[in-house]
């Protein structure tokens, strides 16, 4: 298996299977490196370890915790806190300095502020790394990191959502839905087994919570269950399907982050519905099983979709457009960033109203008659 050290552990740690356990160990006292999977085999196979694979492990974990040190990276530091967790009773000093490092300087003092700052310093595709941090942060130390971002972690779980392109793409042993990526070529599935990982561990941290509760909806499909060697101990660790679910179609079909300027817009909830998203300066329209490229600044003529009229371009700044009862909005990207900008629309009361980081403005107009829309920018957002 990809993973064989953590699969194995996670078996023994389930069946008690000791061969699948003393396998997990014999890799890891080998010439292992990828501390995560260290880390989860001392910790879930304690009671298999002789006196000198132990001394071995903690000395081999301890070694790669200072290695990487300096990697400030989201599953660097993951790798970093689960392997403090698992020496706390062995080696306190290393894993309470550790864990000071990863809380304080880290989270608090780089990370909780870039968030809160709507700076998006978490990619889509570390999502899972963070959540497994989260996970055993709050289970070992009783810290909520989300405390001091709420807004971000209210808004991630659909985010992460609204982020995968409609149609699902066909693996060998399951279907997996494609994340929204700027990179070109076939999709990685095994990013795409780690992204329906990553949703279900947000439902697995607050299952109560109505953002976690559609995302449960949305993930109960046996046709997506991870059934590969990569993904399954993921699902096996991870799914709950018994834990109750609302229908993901009472999802909004707009999702736009005022905050970190990310929009994602889809026509409906069919696998065939066109979807729009504009993230991290990569503007996309996802049609006909296909992912296009849009450029922001060609003239075009504005994007109907059946929830919402897209323009961009000169036809931003003065357009004229019919809303129909199930559109929800006009939205203009490509704006500049964080201004404010004077509205002005056909027989209604001219109004001002600031672009987002990303130069996105959601306009609410009247549906079911022809308006022209004028937009002029008036200076910085105060």
């Amino acid at each position: 298996m990809p993973e064989s050290a953590f699969a194995q552990a996670l078996s023994y740690q389930v069946s008690g299977n000791r061969e699948a356990g003393r396998k997990a160990i014999a890799w890891a006292v080998g010439p292992a490196t990828d501390l995560r999977q260290m880390a989860l085999v001392f910790d879930w196979c304690q009671d298999l370890l002789s006196a000198r694979e132990r001394s071995v492990l903690i000395a081999a974990i301890d070694r790669r915790l200072e290695q990487t040190a300096g990697n400030d990276s989201i599953p660097a530091v993951r790798a970093r806190v689960l392997a403090a967790v698992a020496l706390f009773d062995d080696l306190p000093r290393t894993p309470n300095r550790e864990l000071d490092r990863a809380v304080r300087d880290w989270w608090q003092g780089k990370m909780a502020p870039a968030l809160n700052g709507g700076h998006s310093v978490v990619p889509r595709e570390d999502a899972y790394a963070l959540w497994e941090l989260l996970h055993a942060l709050r289970d070992n130390t009783n810290l909520d990191l989300r405390e001091c971002c709420r807004k971000f972690f209210k808004e991630f779980p659909i985010e992460h959502l609204m982020s995968n392109y409609p149609a699902p793409f066909p693996g060998e042993d399951n279907d997996y839905r494609i994340g929204a990526t700027a990179k070109p070529g076939e999709p990685d599935l095994d990013r795409a087994a780690l992204s329906r990982a990553a949703e279900l561990a947000m439902v697995a941290y607050d299952n109560n919570a109505e953002e976690s509760q559609y995302l449960q909806g949305w993930l109960m499909h046996d046709n997506f269950m991870l059934r590969g060697a990569f993904g399954a101990p993921y699902e096996f660790l991870w799914a709950n399907p018994y834990q109750p679910g609302l229908g993901f179609t009472l999802v909004p079909l707009i999702f736009h982050s005022e905050t970190f300027g990310h929009l994602f817009v889809r026509s409906g909830w069919e696998d065939s519905a066109d979807w729009f998203g504009y993230f991290d300066g990569v503007a996309q329209l996802f049609r006909g099983g296909r992912v296009l490229s849009v450029n922001l600044a060609s003239p075009s003529r504005p994007l109907e979709l059946a929830s919402a009229v897209i323009a961009w371009g000169p036809a931003a700044a003065n357009l004229r457009v019919v809303l129909d009862e199930d559109q929800e909005a006009v939205i203009l990207v490509g704006l500049a960033p964080s201004r404010t900008f004077q509205v002005e629309v056909d027989d209604e009361e001219v109004f001002e109203q600031p672009s987002d980081p990303a130069g996105i403005l959601v306009l609410d107009l009247p549906h079911g008659r022809e308006v022209g829309v004028r937009v002029r920018p008036l200076g910085p957002v105060q």
